[in-house]
C-alpha cells in the first residue's frame, strides 16, 4: 500500500574552481536558461529547485559556493548539513580537474564522520561543448577516477547547451534518498520478544524482526 506523500528537503552543494561554470549550471537547471555574461559568485549564493519524485515532494537548496573560497575556513560553515554535492571542472582547463582531488578531499574532512559513509557526490565535467572530443576517449579513465576519489559517477554536461543537467541532479537525488532510506530502516532498532520460558531452553531465532 502507498505510504502518503512526503516532503524532503536537501542541502546541496555546487563547488569547484573560479570560472568553471558552477552558476550557470545551476541558472540552467532551476531557471532553464543561460547567459554567456560571466559573473564571479562571492561568498555563496543560493537558488531552490522543487521536484516531484514518485509523489513525493523533493526541494532542493543548491548552494553555489564561490571558487575562490577554496578550502578556506568558511567553507566548513557552507558545508554543514549538507546532503550531496556536485564538484565542477572546466574540460578545457586542465588544472581545474586537478583540483577535483583537493575539493573533494575537503568535502569529506569537513563533512565526513567517523564510521559513516561521505556524502554522495557526482563529478560534472562541464563545457563539452567547447571540447567533444576531450572526454569520450577517457570514459574508463574518468570512471577509474570516481571509483579511486569515492565519486557516484560523473557527466558530461554544458549549462549552455543543455547536456545532462537534469540527468546529473536525478542521479545524486535519487542517490540521496536511497540513502535517506538505508539510514531510516537502519535507525529502527530490532525489537527482542521476551522469553516467558527460559526453562525449556526456547530459540530465539524466530524472536528478532526488524
Amino acid at each position: 500500500m502507498r505510504n502518503h506523500p512526503k516532503e524532503h528537503l536537501y542541502k546541496i552543494l555546487v563547488i569547484g574552481d573560479l570560472g568553471v561554470g558552477k552558476s550557470s549550471i545551476i541558472k540552467r537547471y532551476v531557471h532553464q536558461n543561460f547567459s554567456p555574461n560571466y559573473r564571479a559568485t562571492i561568498g555563496v549564493d543560493f537558488a531552490l529547485k522543487v521536484l516531484t519524485l514518485d509523489q513525493d515532494t523533493v526541494r532542493l537548496q543548491l548552494w553555489d559556493i564561490a571558487g575562490q573560497e577554496r578550502f578556506g575556513n568558511m567553507t566548513r560553515v557552507y558545508y554543514r548539513e549538507a546532503m550531496g554535492a556536485f564538484i565542477v571542472f572546466d574540460v578545457t582547463r586542465p588544472n581545474t580537474f586537478e583540483a577535483v582531488v583537493k575539493w573533494k578531499e575537503d568535502l569529506d574532512a569537513k563533512l565526513g564522520v567517523d564510521g559513516e559513509k561521505a556524502v554522495p557526490a557526482v563529478l560534472l565535467a562541464n563545457k563539452c561543448d567547447q571540447n567533444r572530443d576531450l572526454l569520450p576517449n577517457n570514459v574508463l579513465k574518468m570512471e577509474q577516477f570516481c571509483q579511486e576519489h569515492g565519486f557516484i559517477t560523473w557527466f558530461q554536461t554544458s549549462a549552455k547547451e543543455n547536456v545532462n543537467i537534469d540527468e546529473a541532479a536525478d542521479c545524486l537525488v535519487k542517490h540521496i534518498l536511497a540513502n535517506e532510506t538505508e539510514l531510516t530502516k537502519a535507525q529502527v532498532p530490532d525489537t527482542v520478544s521476551p522469553n516467558l520460558d527460559e526453562g525449556r531452553g526456547s530459540s530465539c531465532s524466530g524472536c528478532l524482526r526488524s
